[in-house]
């Protein structure tokens, strides 16, 4: 199913937490706090000022964005939970550059 949000929503998708410490120890997934990070989905056309014009998202679908705890409404699609949320909730994109893409392969 394709979604398309409306205005200046964003659908993101969670990051897998790790579910090891440094150390080894595995997290059970009723002890692992939520990720507050995600991949973008699906984003919106964006909002229009008081003049009416609009004015675009600044995070654009596949960016890693960080946003606090409670953004967001979750929701299920397909039986993937999404959440969606306005761009004003995003605190930043993590930049991802070459370097560190080849150190994670």
């Amino acid at each position: 199913m394709h979604i398309r949000p409306l205005r200046d929503r964003i659908i993101v998708k969670r990051v897998e937490a790790q579910r090891t410490t440094a150390s080894g120890i595995v997290i059970p997934d009723t002890a692992a706090e939520k990720p507050e990070q995600g991949e973008v989905v699906a984003v919106g056309p964006g909002r229009r000022n008081d003049a009416g014009e609009l004015i675009a998202m600044e995070v654009k679908a596949g960016d890693l964005v960080l946003f606090g705890k409670y953004a967001g409404q979750t929701v299920k699609i397909d039986g993937e939970e999404l959440l969606v949320m306005r761009e004003d909730d995003v605190m930043g994109v993590v930049e991802r550059d070459a370097a560190a893409l080849k150190k994670a392969a």
